[in-house]
């Protein structure tokens, strides 16, 4: 009998002849199958399939997700990724008819609603943002990277500044940001951080030049500490030619307080699946727009949701020359669209600067509370996350991974850890400003009992986790043999005896 443990049997409990829903034979006149498709694309037997009654698809599917970690199961302090609860309403939303139904070859007199909520919501973000206009076309958020490059590259080249071919990065950038640049086909120019875990302006000041093309820049870092040099940093990449890219990931801790175009930044991207609270993780839908200064306008990818003059009437624009082309097929993921919309009208201009105010609160509580247990690399005040060092707990032998594996025995997702890179064992902690107080001290005391048994009883930590389903794999195996597709018996006899 198939029990918790070996779970995945249920997929064997098939047998032959066990049937789920059945489709009617096919009833196109004078068709058969073979003059339907191409017999090149026709199975010459059948697939090696297990056979299951519907209420055990059902069972398997339904166990699976239980196994599933996520923000409404428990806590997710996923540093960061802004793991926040996503508001009901906001997927009943998502799930009218006249959005869920919508086709992108409609004619545009048929979908001007979802032309109104896409121009309203492009200039929601570029209110928030301290911006002119915007795109919504990129998928995600290092596709907004990537489109946000562009339009610096395209603007420098109209400018007959081609030549501009390095973007600065800071050491404590997230993966995304060298990536995007070298796909863009610039060099990737690395700047140190000072001792506070900000921006070092003279290590700055060396690497700026007359090919500096721009900065890319997180504010707050991936620290969670805040630009204090903002400023001056804005200046002088402005003073070398180049432009400022604001890497949106971190805006859950600036809204309503600050504006990044106030700051000096001229491209700014937005994860609307991090900041304004719709579904993240699982590969997406992701949604990664893109608010630029007046003199990037004309570069914005097509189409630019446009509004005729003195006529109650949306359309999209395509008539742009010095436009970068398209992005994305059609335009962006409009659902997602819907649940940030949603979650702005909702909330309102005070609401969000709640959500930042809550959001660093939390923050800064958890800190306090666990820098006794942990090292704090930079012991100054954070905005919405923060990053401890395991290196206390690593003279034991207990390293970040370990304290991660741990958290699942308590029904916790682990933080992020070993990022940002320049601090040694990391644990990046993000709580948002969803999770209530009772929330944060039940973690709190999770992670102060988790640094006890490292000084007691190492040996636990490091052969978690003890509760879950799955125990601790082999990752080095993991990762040179994966498993990445569902086995039959018939494959694994196969394999046995080809072996």
């Amino acid at each position: 009998m198939a029990g918790r443990d070996n779970f995945p049997l249920l997929m064997e409990l098939g047998a032959p002849g066990r049937r789920a829903y059945l489709l009617p034979e096919l009833d196109v006149p004078g068709k058969s199958l073979e003059e339907l498709i191409p017999g090149e694309y026709l199975r010459s037997e059948p697939a090696l399939l297990p056979e299951l009654s519907e209420v055990e698809v059902v069972r398997h599917f339904v166990g699976l997700s239980r196994r599933n970690h996520g923000v409404d199961v428990g806590f997710y302090p996923l540093g960061s990724c802004t793991m926040k609860y996503n508001p009901k309403v906001n997927e009943d939303l998502a799930l009218y008819p006249g959005f869920a139904s919508l086709h992108p070859y409609q004619p545009q007199e048929t979908v001007q609603g979802a032309l109104q909520l896409m121009y309203e919501l492009e200039h929601y973000l570029c209110e928030i943002a301290g911006l002119a206009r915007a795109t919504l076309a990129p998928a995600a958020g290092a596709h907004g990277e990537l489109t946000g490059l562009m339009l610096i590259k395209a603007y420098h080249e109209s400018r007959g500044e081609g030549f501009r071919d390095e973007i600065i990065i800071p050491d404590s950038a997230h993966g995304t940001n060298p990536a995007s640049a070298a796909m863009c086909g610039y060099k990737v120019v690395e700047v140190a951080s000072n001792e506070r875990g900000s921006v070092c302006v003279d290590a700055l000041r060396e690497v700026v030049g007359a090919k500096t093309a721009g900065l890319m820049l997180t504010n707050p870092n991936t620290l969670g500490l805040f630009e204090e040099d903002i400023l001056t940093i804005s200046q002088i990449v402005h003073e070398a030619g180049g432009l400022l890219y604001y890497d949106g990931a971190n805006a859950n801790a600036i809204l309503g307080k600050c504006r990044p175009g106030d700051m000096g930044f001229d491209v700014v991207h937005f994860n609307l699946h991090k900041t304004f609270s719709t579904p993240h993780g699982g590969g997406g839908p992701g949604s990664g727009p893109i608010a630029v200064k007046a003199d990037l306008v004309p570069f914005l990818p097509v189409p630019v949701v446009e509004k005729r003059e003195n006529a109650d009437e949306f359309y999209l624009d395509y008539n742009r020359p010095q436009s970068i082309g398209k992005v994305k097929g059609f335009y962006g993921n409009f659902l997602v669209m819907v649940r940030a919309y949603a979650y702005i009208r909702s909330m309102g201009p005070e609401g969000l600067r709640q959500v930042s105010e809550d959001a660093v609160l939390a923050a800064n509580y958890l800190m306090a509370k666990l820098k006794s247990a942990y090292d704090l690399p930079y012991d100054r005040i954070c905005k919405h996350e923060f990053v401890l060092s395991a290196k206390r707990q690593k003279a034991n032998g207990v390293t970040a991974r370990d304290i991660a594996k741990r958290l699942l025995d308590y029904g916790m997702h682990a933080p992020t850890v070993y990022f940002p890179l320049i601090v040694e064992e990391a644990l990046m902690i993000e709580p948002t400003e969803t999770e209530t107080k009772a929330s944060l001290d039940e973690f709190i005391e999770v992670m102060l009992e988790i640094a006890r048994e490292a000084e007691s009883s190492p040996e636990t930590l490091k052969k978690a986790p003890h509760n879950t389903v799955v125990g601790r794999l082999d990752e080095t195996l993991a990762a040179r043999h994966p498993v990445v597709r569902w086995q039959g018996r018939q494959d694994t006899e196969d394999k046995t005896r080809d072996e």
